[in-house]
C-alpha cells in the first residue's frame, strides 16, 4: 500500500495559509488540484515546509516515507503525528539528515520530537569508510540510557514501606542540576573509568561480577582514549559520578502491571504484581563537555566539509578522519561514564532495598543506551549507526548478544513520561531487518518545558501524581512541572505503534509507584 498523506485537512486551510505568506506544513490530499505561492505551482500531493517542499508518501500503516535528497526518510509513526504541525520540525530534521555524506538510511522512531541537529527519536546509518560522525547525531547527554532492576518482591510487600524506600533513595542519590556526589574522584581515576566503563564500577565494590552480563556490550565500549577528552570535560566528570541529574532523569519503583508474552517473561524473569526499579541517567556533565568540545573542534578545523550543510548543527566529521575518530574515542569515553553511573546508582538502589527486605533478591534485567553511536555490520556492510533517543532492538541469536539473551533476544526498555507506564519488550529481527536494530526510546516530549511551567502548576502535578497512589520527592518544583504527564505523548501509543511494526515485542507492561526527580 502506497499513497500521499495528509499533513493538514483541508485545501481551504492550505490556500489560506498560502495567501497570508506562514504555510509551515501543508495539507497533502489526493486532490489533483493545484496551489501556488508566489508564481509557484504546488501539488496538492506535497507539503511545503518554509520553503522546501516535502513529498511524504504512506507506505504502511505505521510506515512513511519522505523525499530526501540522498535517501529517502522513514518515519515509523501514525497519522496524526505527520498531520500534527507540532512536528513539522522535527520532520524536518530527519529530511535534513539525507544530505549528510555516506548517509545509508535516516530513520524516525513513532517518539520522534525536535532536537539539537538530528530529532530525538532519530536513527543516521552511515558508510563507516565514507560516512561521518555527528555528535548531533548522538546528543549532547551521551549514553543517557535507562537500567531496569527486578525483585522477588511484590507489590503487597513493599505498599507498607514505599514513602520509607523513595525517601532513602532520595537521600542516598543526589540529584538536580549541577548534583555533586559524596564520591569525588581523581583524574587518574576518572581516566580508568572512561576506560573500563560499569566494570571499573564492578571492581570497585558497586555491584556484581553478573551485572556486567546483563548490560549492553557489558557496560564497556571501546576505542576509549580519555587522551582525546578535554581538561574541563575532567573537571565537570570529577563529582559527578553516582548522581542522577535534572530534567527527565528519574530512579522509580515501579509495579509490573500486565504480562503480555509469558514465555518471554518468564525468561526475563518477570511476574505480575512484581515490584521493579528503573533508573534513566546519563553521562552528566562530562559527557555534554565532550560534545561541545568537538562540537566547536569540528567548526574550526573542518568548516569546508560542512559548508554545504542544510542546518548547522548537523555538524560532523568524515568518521575516518582523525577528528572523527577522536570524537568517537572520547564519545566512547564519556558512554564509559554512563555505564559506571547507572552502575553505581543501580548497587546504591540495591543496598537500600536489601536493608529494608534482607531476604530479598534484587538484579539486574538490562541497561541500554539510548544516545550513542556504535560500529555495526548490516549485509556485510559496515557501518556507524547514530542512534538518538533510539534503543537498540536485536532479535534471537544476533551475535552482539551476550549469551544469557542470545536464545530470547534483547531487553527492550520503552521508559514512559513521570506517573505513565514503562515497557519491557524483546527486540525483534524485523528490527535488524526494518531498522537496523532499532526502536523507539521513550513517550517522546510534544510540549516544550517553557510551556509547561506557563500552563501547568507544581501543586496541580503533585497533586494528580498523589490522585494515583504515586510517591514522588523532587529537588525542585520546576522540574516536576516540566517532566509532567501532560507534556508527552501517550507511551502506549508509542508502544502500541513499535510492536505492530515489529520493531519490538510487546512483553509487561509497568505502573509507577514511587518516583525519585532532580
Amino acid at each position: 500500500m502506497q499513497e500521499r498523506c495528509a499533513i493538514m485537512r483541508t485545501e481551504g486551510d492550505v490556500a489560506k495559509r498560502l495567501r497570508r505568506g506562514s504555510a509551515k506544513s501543508l495539507c497533502v490530499g489526493s486532490n489533483p488540484t493545484v496551489a501556488s505561492r508566489g508564481g509557484v505551482s504546488l501539488p496538492f500531493c506535497s507539503a511545503f515546509l518554509g520553503v522546501i517542499l516535502m513529498d511524504i508518501k504512506r507506505i504502511d500503516k505505521y510506515i512513511f516515507s519522505i523525499k530526501g535528497k540522498n535517501v529517502d526518510a522513514i518515519v515509523f509513526t501514525d497519522q496524526e503525528t505527520v498531520n500534527d504541525p507540532e512536528f513539522r520540525e522535527a520532520l524536518q530534521q530527519i529530511v535534513n539528515v539525507t544530505h549528510m555524506p555516506g548517509i545509508v538510511a535516516a530513520l524516525a522512531m513513532p517518539d520522534i520530537h525536535w532536537g539539537y541537529g538530528f530529532p530525538i527519536g532519530g536513527v543516521g546509518v552511515f558508510d563507516a569508510k565514507n560516512g561521518v560522525i555527528s555528535p548531533g547525531g548522538i546528543g549532547f547527554d551521551i549514553n543517557c540510557g535507562v537500567r531496569l532492576m527486578l525483585t522477588s518482591l511484590s507489590f503487597e510487600e513493599v505498599k507498607p514501606h514505599l514513602r520509607k524506600l523513595v525517601e532513602a533513595i532520595y537521600e542516598s542519590v543526589p540529584v538536580g542540576v549541577g548534583a555533586s556526589g559524596a564520591l569525588k574522584v581523581s583524574e587518574k581515576t576518572l581516566r580508568k573509568v572512561c576506560i573500563e566503563g560499569a566494570h571499573w564500577a564492578v571492581d570497585n565494590g558497586y555491584g556484581l561480577k553478573e551485572d556486567l552480563e546483563r548490560i549492553e556490550d557489558t557496560g564497556r565500549l571501546s576505542p576509549a582514549n580519555p587522551d582525546h577528552v578535554s581538561s574541563k570535560a575532567f573537571e565537570r566528570g570529577l563529582d559527578e559520578l553516582n548522581t542522577l541529574g535534572a530534567g527527565n532523569h528519574f530512579i522509580e519503583i515501579q509495579k509490573v502491571e500486565r504480562i503480555y508474552d509469558p514465555t518471554v517473561a518468564e525468561a526475563f524473569g518477570l511476574f505480575e504484581g512484581q515490584v521493579a526499579i528503573s533508573v534513566h541517567c546519563g553521562s552528566r556533565g562530562f559527557g555534554h563537555q565532550i560534545a561541545t568540545d568537538y562540537i566547536q573542534i569540528m567548526r574550526d578545523k573542518l568548516a569546508q566539509h560542512n559548508k554545504d550543510l542544510p542546518d548547522k548543527q548537523l555538524i560532523n566529521a568524515p568518521f575516518d578522519h582523525p577528528i572523527g575518530q577522536q570524537y568517537f574515542s572520547a564519545m566512547n569515553c564519556a558512554a564509559n561514564y554512563a555505564f559506571a553511573n547507572r552502575q553505581m546508582i543501580g548497587h546504591a538502589v540495591r543496598t537500600i532495598f536489601l536493608k529494608i527486605f534482607p531476604a530479598a533478591r534484587v538484579w539486574l534485567l538490562y541497561d541500554v543506551a539510548h544516545n550513542i553511536a556504535k560500529v555495526e555490520t548490516y549485509n556485510g556492510r559496515r557501518l556507524i549507526i547514530h542512534r538518538k533517543g533510539a534503543t537498540r532492538s536485536l532479535g534471537p541469536n544476533n551475535p552482539l548478544l551476550q549469551d544469557i539473551y542470545r536464545s530470547v533476544g534483547q531487553p527492550v526498555l520503552i521508559p514512559g513520561s513521570m506517573g505513565s507506564a514503562s515497557y519491557v519488550l524483546v527486540g525483534t529481527k524485523k528490527a535488524e531487518e526494518l531498522s537496523y536494530g532499532s526502536t523507539a526510546h521513550g513517550a517522546g516530549r510534544t510540549v516544550g518545558r517553557r510551556a509547561a511551567l506557563r500552563s501547568l502548576s507544581y501543586e496541580e502535578v503533585l497533586r494528580e501524581l498523589k490522585e494515583k497512589g504515586i510517591e514522588v520527592m523532587s529537588k525542585g518544583k520546576k522540574t516536576l512541572v516540566e517532566e509532567a504527564p501532560e507534556t508527552y505523548k501517550d507511551v502506549d501509543r508509542v508502544v502500541e505503534i513499535v510492536d505492530q511494526v515489529g520493531l519490538s515485542k510487546k512483553v509487561a507492561r509497568l505502573i509507577p509507584l514511587g518516583v525519585v526527580k532532580g
